[in-house]
């Protein structure tokens, strides 16, 4: 398909369809002629990625009647009538039962293409957010879904299967947010462990008075209080699967232990004389540079070289902003279940806003985000939207997104012609007059 879309021009007399397509076709479009609205609607399907422009007035099948039939198929097709002078009432008629527009003969061609382009543009947000929900449905039936499309979420995908099968045990790194439990239950899922425990412990989030008896359980007596025997999280965890996240607080006291847990698979309760072997894979998280901690000498060495065998790296949301829509939408559709309201739809200045946003709190901060989207109070969403009475036209809510995309993937490729032209399957030229077009530099890209 072209870049400016697909059109079917349906019109029986001859010369206005020769001339209807000529312009369309000058002005990039993709545009199949066809001189009967049965020959038309013989190409309609619900995935037709363009839009419909036909004549009123045609034997047999008239506008009115084919419209109904294709909104039978689509009703987000847009269809765009051409009208005689007497017409106008009846193409009044028609945008009422959901025609997207009218062009009155004789028609100007830049008026045509102007409306064409819209329609198109249109079409490829219908089908674009229909491809977003497919994608969503297809990810809701899995335990943890990891939602994202791009090369680093692809290359992490790729790693989880490739490392799940085995009993290697795994360190995760990633910033805060980015979803490191999500990354350990989908090692846990696809594991030969998956009907064991998955047992998860933030050694950030809990004191260091209790920790060491969660980790290792107690005997009674161990200590006072202990009143009874304790399983402590690691022998729960035996033929399962033990998450450790933020593995850098873990007291050094007890690093030595889990050091001999990590290498000898047993566990010696507290105020315990026996020792307690036990099955398990290990899975570490860290949001810091353990190799540095460890020459600073805030964490073990020796636990940092038995941890360090499998590595996965989580990319923070910054580095994957084709994937924040895709996300959003998924973050969208939960919220929207959860507080029983309807899933609200993105304006292109408010995607425009969440991609150009830098999500230091990575995941986490974008699924609260939805969750405020979907309530009503994000105030930084809100101020993206157009006021009530001025709003902006789907041609200017497609130029914000249009200009997004392209400021993103300048900055990405740090303002490399070749590369950004490369990732957005453009024309050089194309890609010149856009800039052009939205006033943007490349210079104001190089790092």
């Amino acid at each position: 398909m072209t870049e400016s879309g697909a059109v079917l021009f349906i019109d029986d007399e001859r010369p206005i369809r020769m001339a209807g397509c000529q312009a369309l076709d000058l002005a990039g479009f993709e545009v199949t002629p066809c001189e009967s609205a049965e020959q038309g609607l013989r190409h309609v399907t619900r995935d037709w990625p363009g839009c419909v422009i036909s004549d009123v007035r045609m034997p047999r099948m008239d506008g009115m009647e084919l419209l109904q039939k294709i909104h039978g198929i689509d009703p987000d097709i847009p269809v765009i009538l051409i009208t005689g002078h007497g017409d106008v009432p009846m193409a009044v008629q028609a945008m009422r039962d959901g025609a997207y527009d009218f062009v009155e003969k004789p028609f100007a061609t830049d008026r045509l293409v102007e409306i064409a382009r819209r329609a198109a543009d249109r079409r490829r947000l219908v089908l674009e957010n229909r491809r977003l929900r497919a994608e969503l449905s297809e990810k809701s039936g899995e335990a943890y879904p990891i939602i994202g499309r791009t090369p680093g979420i692809e290359r992490l995908r790729t790693t989880i299967t490739a490392v799940a099968g085995t009993s290697a045990d795994v360190l995760v790194l990633g910033e805060t947010g980015t979803g490191k439990e999500l990354v350990a239950r989908n090692l846990h899922a696809q594991s030969p462990r998956a009907k064991n425990p998955f047992v998860a412990l933030n050694c950030g989030a809990m004191p260091e008075s209790i920790i060491e008896s969660e980790l290792f359980g107690h005997e009674p007596g161990a200590f006072t209080g202990a009143l009874k025997r304790r399983v402590g999280r690691i022998e729960h965890a035996s033929k399962g699967t033990l998450f450790l996240d933020e593995i850098e607080s873990m007291p050094m006291s007890l690093q030595v232990r889990m050091l001999r847990v990590l290498q000898e698979r047993v566990v010696e309760p507290l105020g315990g004389n026996d020792i307690v072997p036990v099955d398990l894979r290990v899975v570490a998280a860290t949001k810091v540079d353990l190799r540095k901690a460890a020459d600073e000498r805030t964490f073990r060495e020796d636990l940092y070289y038995r941890l360090n065998v499998v590595v996965i790296t989580i990319p923070p949301l910054r580095d994957r902003r084709d994937d924040i829509p895709l996300l959003f939408q998924h973050f969208v559709m939960q919220a929207a279940q959860r507080y029983g309201r309807e899933a609200p739809h993105l304006t292109a200045a408010q995607t425009h806003r969440l991609m150009t946003h830098d999500w230091p709190g990575n995941v986490r901060e974008l699924r609260n985000a939805a969750d405020r989207f979907v309530l009503g109070i994000d105030e930084a969403l809100a101020a993206s939207a157009p006021a009530a009475g001025g709003a902006l036209s789907l041609a200017e809510q497609v130029d914000l997104f249009e200009k997004s995309v392209i400021e993103t993937e300048l900055a990405r490729h740090k303002g490399s012609i070749k590369a950004t032209v490369e990732a957005l399957g453009i024309p050089r030229k194309t890609f010149y007059d856009k800039l052009k077009r939205y006033g943007l530099s490349r210079e104001d890209f190089v790092e």
